[in-house]
């Protein structure tokens, strides 16, 4: 995220985001060439489109326009609470069920992260 908040201090998010993109995805295509795995059978293509947006698209871009207006001591923490919402949702979603040590632990982990925030006095202001 440091990174991410110098690079879209010169570039455009959209452009920062589309060039992380192909970068990544020439070197997803070496990869697949050297290993020769096969393609993705037909039934997995929706789901891996939908993967696809969120995580080379969405998430990459939506923090590079969030870093134009928080500042990066913000945005870690949020990143810092995503293990807790994707369980949550992994829950509601998929019916997953952890084990009660799993979210003890979550929430003991998002709490540090929250406290520690407040004892730091994160602002909302770049």
């Amino acid at each position: 995220l440091p990174a991410t908040h110098v690079a879209v201090a010169d570039f455009d998010p959209t452009f920062l985001t589309s060039a992380r993109a192909a970068i990544a995805g020439l070197l997803g295509l070496a990869m697949l060439l050297v290993f020769r795995q096969k393609r993705p059978e037909r039934g997995d293509l929706a789901s891996l489109v939908v993967v696809a947006l969120g995580v080379v698209v969405g998430f990459p871009l939506l923090t590079a326009l969030a870093l134009k207006h928080v500042t990066t001591a913000h945005s870690i923490i949020f990143v810092g609470l995503l293990p807790l919402a994707t369980a949550i949702f992994g829950v509601l979603r998929g019916g997953d069920r952890p084990r009660p040590a799993f979210w003890l632990f979550s929430c003991i982990g998002s709490a540090l992260v929250a406290g520690f925030s407040l004892s730091q006095g994160v602002t909302a202001s770049p």
